[in-house]
């Protein structure tokens, strides 16, 4: 499955078009809210992370894996769960993202990104 570097836009098509490789209608992504970027694709969160960090210089703390659900909207087109997102030092304990200002953040740059 292609991995793809988001720093501007990528339509809802595209993402389709890329969650048909794998997943169906979810599509894994990973977002760098220090860069305002995310990558999306791939079969694993961490190989995204790791490509973020490889490229454009991401760093694990400012990472956030989630998921996108391509035939919902709203509040159920975001799931927040991903192994990458336990985050001990920085009080997130679980696969999700406890911090509101994070998932505010996280929310922000999605919805900027996908047109």
């Amino acid at each position: 499955m292609e991995t793809r570097i988001v720093k501007d836009t990528i339509t809802l098509e595209e993402l389709r078009a890329l969650a048909r490789e794998q997943y169906g209608d979810v599509i894994k992504a990973v977002v760098d809210i220090a860069h305002g970027i995310m990558g999306v694709g791939g079969e694993l969160h961490v190989d995204i992370q790791s490509l973020l960090i490889e490229k454009e210089d991401a760093r694990g703390d400012t990472t956030w894996g989630i998921n996108l659900y391509l035939e919902k909207t709203k509040n159920e087109f975001i799931e927040f769960d991903s192994m990458i997102n336990l985050k001990p030092i920085q009080g997130n304990r679980t696969r999700g993202v406890g911090n509101p200002d994070v998932r505010d953040k996280i929310k922000e740059i999605v919805n900027k990104l996908v047109a």
